[in-house]
């Protein structure tokens, strides 16, 4: 039978059983390979239960640094008695089964075109650790050691990572090194060459840095100069305040009080959390709350409180699954719609579509500047994709003369000069008024927050033209935005092309490596990432300029196909859907293959029409 052979092009995964204390091991895995040079893009796949049901645990290792997901899988590490026949199922021809060989397994639960590895990690282990929960624990390290001499990876490189984990702590440091020798020491002895895959070293990692987009978020929040955050525990956002809160205890406590100069409170619902940050804002602090689309659901009547009173705050929204509870620990891209017009009556809100924990990084700094600039909600849109899962990504930079720019607010210098002050007040036609924080002078500059309707001074007023003032003048703030926010980044092809692609936030890495496949294959796309909504003119250009434009996004309804027929009055035909929602990200293989079914149908389309009219 023939193998899989491949180096340094590989997918591994691990089948665990959630709460058995396998997801360090599987991601000390990661690392070591990573530590040996080669780039790795994992993935927890987990249920949203606490323990006992299954998990796993899915590595992509790709030289080339693709680190979109890749479909299929040439390595299973089946440790799931409860998950085998699935498992075993997702194998790749020819590909390899490793398994606890402890317990005889019958014939049939193999398949015949996988070659398997048995490893008797159960009895090794229990031959090894008496106490029952060493025993589990140290299996999960035996078959590390197991799977590092058949990939021939460096010992040295685990062990290094060993050191770092445990140091100070030499008997859970020289209990592991020992468990990860047992299994190591088994495959020399037992298996020679196994697998026709290895990891060789290389020089493809560099500087790059291994972060989840969560934790990107909550130190691009440090660093634009958030102090106040609120929150009310949901899955997959958070991981973003608690980040937020370890990132703050590092930097944000004063080195000569010790006084915290930060605050973050865990509301008792999300409407109190963004309640407190709207609070915060109008005082004058940089503010924002993380959650997902349940949690926006029930944030949208304060939403359009702070679109319409005009106060910013940054709303990050990790998606998920839904509607209802739907799938709390699995990806989409579900939210567009319900953010971008989030609350009743006429809103439309600012998102950010960030690609990677960089731009995560990048983005939600940016969001505090573009909240106080505009004056109202920005919406940070990643997903459990981006925010759960570690990434490789090149370093974050930060320029230390960066100054937070707050926008149009009056100072008491203005204020004692008599500077006319009208807080709803267009004054220089681009829909932004000047505002004034609390305390800024004793006698001018305030005025009275309100929901309701009121004319340009903040006075109460139902009158239909105050109301329509209001209404046009946050309609043109929102058309000043679309040229403020992050700009499209587009990748034109070689040759001039009557096709193009969009495609945003999590869908990029897969992108990337659909449009070296499709060239490859002499298929020539021009592609677009948009970064935010509003879209500027340079989205409707690009879509004029083709003959058809392939949409790309996580989730069933289209909602970006949406946004850009609604906002840009496109002709919906002239978009072509292309949607993946069943919960895990999206892979180049379902790119490529529904792009190739929809170029096959169009010329086979014109084929016919072209032998209809030679006919006739």
């Amino acid at each position: 039978m023939k193998r899989i052979e491949a180096i340094n092009d590989f997918v591994i995964k691990f089948a665990n059983v959630n709460g058995s204390g396998s997801a360090s091991a599987n991601e000390l895995f990661a690392k070591a390979i990573l530590r040996m040079g080669v780039p790795v893009s994992p993935r927890n796949i987990f249920p949203s239960n606490i323990q006992g049901m299954p998990t796993w645990y899915e590595a992509r290792v790709c030289s080339k640094g693709y680190l979109g997901r890749r479909g299929g899988v040439d390595i299973m590490v089946a440790m799931n008695p409860q998950t085998w026949d699935a498992d075993v199922a997702e194998i790749e021809p020819n590909g390899y089964l490793f398994y606890d060989s402890t317990r005889s397994i019958p014939e049939t639960q193999f398949r015949q075109d996988v070659h398997t590895i048995g490893v008797p990690l159960t009895e090794i282990s229990n031959a090894n650790y008496p106490d029952a929960r060493q025993r589990q624990l140290f299996k999960n390290i035996i078959y590390v050691g197991a799977l590092s001499a058949l990939l021939k990876v460096d010992t040295a490189v685990f062990e290094k990572l060993f050191a770092e984990q445990y140091k100070g702590k030499e008997i859970l440091l020289d209990s592991n090194i020992k468990a990860f020798h047992l299994g190591y020491n088994y495959i020399q002895k037992h298996f020679k060459d196994a697998l026709g895959i290895q990891v060789r070293r290389e020089d493809q990692v560099g500087e790059k840095i291994f972060i989840d987009g969560n934790s990107a978020i909550a130190l691009g929040c440090v660093y634009g100069g958030a102090t106040v955050a609120a929150w009310y525990p949901i899955t997959p956002s958070s991981s973003v305040p608690e980040a937020f809160q370890k990132y703050c205890e590092r930097f944000r406590v004063d080195k000569k009080t010790g006084h915290d100069r930060f605050a973050i409170i865990q509301a008792e619902d999300e409407l109190a959390s963004i309640g407190i940050i709207i609070g915060a804002a109008w005082n004058g602090a940089r503010a924002f709350t993380a959650t997902s689309g349940p949690g926006i659901s029930l944030m949208t009547e304060f939403i359009g409180l702070a679109y319409f009173a005009e106060i910013p705050v940054v709303i990050i929204d990790v998606q998920r699954g839904g509607p209802s509870t739907g799938m709390p620990t699995r990806t989409q891209q579900s939210d567009l719609l319900a953010c971008a017009y989030a609350s009743h009556g006429d809103t439309k809100h600012v998102l950010l579509f960030p690609e990677d924990p960089y731009e995560c990084f990048e983005q939600s700094a940016a969001a505090l500047d573009l909240a106080e600039l505009l004056q109202t909600p920005i919406f940070l849109m990643t997903d459990l994709d981006i925010g759960m899962n570690q990434r490789l990504s090149k370093p974050f930079s930060w320029d230390e003369r960066e100054a937070y720019y707050r926008g149009k607010v009056m100072s008491f210098a203005d204020l004692e000069a008599g500077k006319d002050f009208g807080r709803y007040k267009d004054v220089d036609g681009d829909g932004i008024p000047w505002r004034t924080l609390p305390g800024t002078h004793p006698t001018k500059g305030s005025f009275f927050t309100r929901g309701t309707t009121r004319d340009p001074y903040a006075r109460y007023s139902e009158r239909g033209p105050d109301y329509i003032y209001n209404m046009e003048r946050l309609i043109q703030k929102f058309k000043v935005a679309a040229d403020l926010v992050p700009q499209p980044i587009i990748e034109q092809g070689k040759t001039p092309s009557q096709f193009g692609v969009i495609y945003f936030g999590s869908t990029s890495p897969a992108m990337q490596e659909t449009l070296d496949v499709l060239r490859a294959d002499n298929i020539v796309l021009d592609a677009m990432r948009i970064r935010a909504f509003p879209f500027s003119k340079v989205v409707s250009d690009f879509i004029a300029q083709h003959e058809k434009v392939f949409v790309v996004e996580q989730n069933r309804d289209a909602q970006m196909h949406t946004l850009l027929t609604t906002e840009l009055a496109i002709d919906p035909a002239h978009l072509i859907k292309i949607l993946h929602y069943d919960g895990t990200p999206i892979t180049a293989r379902f790119i490529v293959a529904a792009i190739n079914q929809y170029l096959k149908a169009e010329a086979s389309t014109k084929s016919n029409a072209r032998l209809e009219k030679e006919s006739s």
